[in-house]
């Protein structure tokens, strides 16, 4: 399964507020980036982003060092496209978090809510902290949310992995401290509920600086 090809049909076939994971206010997300980052020239960084309404919200709020990056063009232009004239504040970067360059030790903040789940494969979990490591400060903040241990075991036609708050955690290993955990109960357009567990680290150890 290509990724590039599979979102690019999600966000040309749907509409974002159809999808699953649509929140019209990203609220647990935007209280904690709040509190971990009260500086609004932080640097933060939304993996898988999309078409999600978090950029708005972290806009509004003041942010103005705001990356989305998200492996399909049609949900970056979804975005952009609400956004309007605001869309010039964000930096779009049209990429999979696995195999892209990203600056080292760039961002203050990372946040990833629904991206990590569909990461099945070790090689690819792996990766993927690597690149957290090598891209987030030391003392910077990373915000991770997948589906819950009691959550769908799929999502968009994929199998996913869930995890129980240490489980996430472990997956990322002792260079991240864990400062908070919380559960959320997503209701999704169609009405159902969908349990999420979000993990809140700080960068401890590791590559950045």
């Amino acid at each position: 399964m290509d990724p590039r090809n599979h979102w690019q049909k999600v966000y040309t076939t749907r509409k974002p507020t159809e999808l699953s994971w649509y929140q019209p206010t990203a609220v647990l997300s935007l209280s904690m980036i709040r509190r971990v980052a009260p500086d609004h020239s932080a640097a933060i960084i939304d993996v898988g982003g999309g078409a999600s309404t978090l950029v708005d919200g972290l806009l509004a709020d003041g942010y103005d060092r705001v990356t989305v990056l998200d492996v399909s063009a049609a949900a970056l232009a979804e975005a952009s496209a609400r956004l309007a004239k605001d869309a010039a504040r964000v930096t779009w970067i049209e990429a999979d978090v696995l195999d892209t360059a990203l600056p080292a030790s760039a961002y203050d903040v990372w946040h990833d809510r629904a991206v990590f789940h569909f990461l099945t494969e070790s090689a690819d979990r792996k990766r993927y902290v690597e690149q957290v490591r090598a891209s987030v400060r030391l003392g910077g903040y990373v915000m991770v949310a997948t589906f819950a241990a009691d959550g769908p075991t799929k999502c968009s036609g994929l199998e996913v992995a869930r995890y129980a708050p240490q489980e996430l955690h472990g997956q990322f290993g002792s260079d991240f401290e864990l400062l908070e955990s919380a559960r959320e109960e997503h209701h999704t357009p169609a009405g159902s509920i969908q349990p999420f567990v979000y993990c809140l680290c700080r960068v401890s150890g590791g590559q950045g600086e």
